[in-house]
Formats: structure tokens, C-alpha cells, sequence
């Protein structure tokens, strides 16, 4: 790796390894020798900045072609998940489930029942790669088969990306800073392009726009959650996405839902919400804390999905009107329009 390295000038380096920044960061006069060789740079270093880093020059070499090697081997060791699979356990008063889904990448499964049945452990089961060592007894394979260690405990191979109810900010960003960061973590090039583009893509989704200079901690709820599924879509390397109702987001949700589709993940989601769980491929049936059934969308109920479809347009357009201050007396309620 060092044959290559060692030609490249600071300036391509960070170019073609964003990452490598991180490395070089608290040296001086960075910027002063970014068209510097690699290899001259190293050569170049003056005792003192050795000294005050208590570290000798080859010893310093050595630092950066493993840091170089091990991000390298990050990138090369993310896991292509195709499907996974839910082993049944049992409910809540130890019935046995019975049953054995595999859901493939592209697929949208909805998780439906009353709330407190359980919707919500089946993804934290998911989420934790069960191996009956939850409640319910589940088992998680991927690809069909057991999953390593890594998958469930480590937090370079994470799978699962979960979009939960409440999606609070603490930290002191903008938008276009928090988003820039994820970016430059997964070791992309064109950051900015990049960042841009997620921005775009979140306010498609949310129901009032925002800037990209907008204070992350200045969000509303609905923004919040636009934002962090455009992220996912494009930045989060996790192939599973498990989200928990976002009926209630003030964002579109079938825009949502293709925009994950279209990145070929697989996305399960609890919802109350009848338009969701009819855009999904199957759904499961959750009854007692336990997997009751699984249904397949029927043809028939794909063209239901057509007619509440244009019920919900009808009712985001007047709540709209509402939103601004306006009156519905002229607006028809005639949903079949």
C-alpha cells in the first residue's frame, strides 16, 4: 500500500481518502504542505513536532499505513445482506409461533396490531440479530444462515438502522454540518455533493423545508425525521431499516418508503397507519407479543390502496389550508373525485 501512498500528494491523499484527514489533523502547517509527496512530508518533519507527539518518525510512518490498512478493511468488510430471516419463538403466554419469514432486500414488511401487542420487540428482536436469547424466543439468520458475532456486537458491522418515534438532536450543529460529518465518516468523495443532495431529498419529505445552515437542535419533529431518512437512505450502510410509526411525522411517507426502496434495503415497519401497511409486500400480524399470521397484499387490496390514497392527498391538501390560516368552505369533500 505504501508504493502507492507514497507518490500521492497530501492534497490527493485527503481527496481520495476523506478519512485520512483525521490522521493529519493536529500537525501544523498542514495546509501550507498539502502539495507535498507523502513520503516527503514524512521525511520532512521537523524533531520538534515528533518530539511533542512522543513519537519516533518511522514509528509515526508505521501509525499511519495501519490506520490507512484498518480503514481500508472497514470499507472491504461491510456485509451484502440479501434477506433475512425470522425463526418464530412464542408469545407472551408461551404459544408457539410457528412460523419462518424470509423478507429480500427491496421488500417492505409491515408489522400491525393493537399497541401494546408487541410490534415493537419483533424489531428490537430483529435489531439485536435474536438467537433465542430474547423473551420471545426468536431466532435471526442472515442470508439464510447464523450470523457472526460481529453482526450483533459490533458497531462497524451494524445491520439495523432504526427510525424510532422520537428523534431528539443534542448536539450543536446545522443541518449541512451534521449530514457533511456522516458523509465524511463513511469515507465518501464529493462530500459537499453529497450533503447537498440529502438535504434536497429531506425537504421532498418534510412538510415545511429547511436550510442547510438551520441549527440541527432547531428542527421540528416531522424536519427531524425527514432528514434522518434521507440519511439513511444515502449515507447509513446498514442494509436493514426498522422504523416505528411514522404516520404521525408530518412528513410524506410513501416518498419514504420508495426513496429506502430504491437503495435495495429491507424495511420493516410497525404502523397504525392503513396506507402504509397496504404499500407493504406482506404484513405480520402481531397479537399477545407473538406473530399471529402473515398476510400477503392481495391485488384487491392494492386497489383499496389507490382509493385511500387519494382520501389521505385530500386531507394533507386541507390540512394545509388550515396550517395557513385559511377556510375549507369551498374545498369538496368529495373524496372519489
Amino acid at each position: 500500500m505504501w508504493d502507492s501512498l507514497s507518490v500521492m500528494t497530501l492534497k490527493q491523499l485527503f481527496k481520495s481518502y476523506p478519512y485520512a484527514l483525521d490522521f493529519f489533523s493536529s500537525l501544523p502547517n498542514l495546509q501550507q504542505r498539502e502539495e507535498y509527496p507523502i513520503a516527503e512530508y514524512f521525511a520532512t518533519l521537523e524533531e520538534d513536532t515528533l518530539q511533542d507527539l512522543g513519537i519516533g518518525r518511522q514509528d509515526f510512518l508505521d501509525q499511519f499505513l495501519s490506520f490507512m490498512i484498518q480503514m481500508e478493511k472497514l470499507k472491504e468488510d461491510k456485509m451484502k445482506v440479501d434477506s433475512i430471516t425470522i425463526i418464530g419463538g412464542n408469545d407472551k403466554y408461551g404459544k408457539s409461533e410457528d412460523i419462518e419469514l424470509t423478507i429480500h432486500a427491496g421488500e417492505i414488511v409491515c408489522i400491525v396490531g393493537p399497541t401494546g401487542s408487541g410490534k415493537s420487540r419483533l424489531l428490537a428482536d430483529i435489531e439485536w440479530v435474536a438467537q433465542k436469547d430474547t423473551p420471545t424466543n426468536r431466532k435471526i439468520l442472515i442470508n439464510g444462515q447464523l450470523p457472526d458475532l460481529k453482526c450483533r456486537f459490533s458497531v462497524e458491522h451494524k445491520l439495523v438502522a432504526q427510525l424510532s418515534q422520537n428523534m431528539n438532536f443534542i448536539m450543536d450543529l446545522t443541518v449541512e454540518e451534521f449530514v457533511s460529518m456522516h458523509a465524511e465518516s463513511r469515507m465518501l468523495e464529493n462530500i459537499e455533493e453529497v450533503t447537498s443532495h440529502i438535504i434536497v431529498k429531506a425537504n421532498e419529505l418534510a412538510g415545511e423545508e429547511f436550510a442547510p445552515d438551520t441549527p440541527v437542535t432547531s428542527l421540528s419533529g416531522g424536519q427531524s425525521r425527514a432528514l434522518m431518512i434521507a440519511d439513511t437512505a444515502y449515507l447509513s450502510s446498514s442494509p436493514i431499516v426498522l422504523i416505528d410509526e411514522i404516520e404521525n411525522a408530518g412528513i410524506d411517507r410513501q416518498k419514504a418508503l420508495r426513496l429506502l426502496i430504491d437503495k435495495e434495503k429491507i424495511v420493516l415497519m410497525a404502523t397504525h397507519d392503513p396506507i402504509l401497511a397496504l404499500m407493504g409486500d406482506k404484513r405480520i400480524v402481531i397479537k399477545n407479543g407473538g406473530i399471529s399470521k402473515v398476510i400477503v397484499t392481495t391485488e384487491k387490496e392494492r386497489s383499496n390502496l389507490a382509493t385511500l390514497t387519494k382520501i389521505d392527498q385530500k386531507m394533507l391538501a386541507i390540512r394545509e389550508v388550515l396550517r395557513s390560516g385559511g377556510s375549507i368552505d369551498q374545498i369538496s369533500m368529495d373524496f372519489e373525485e
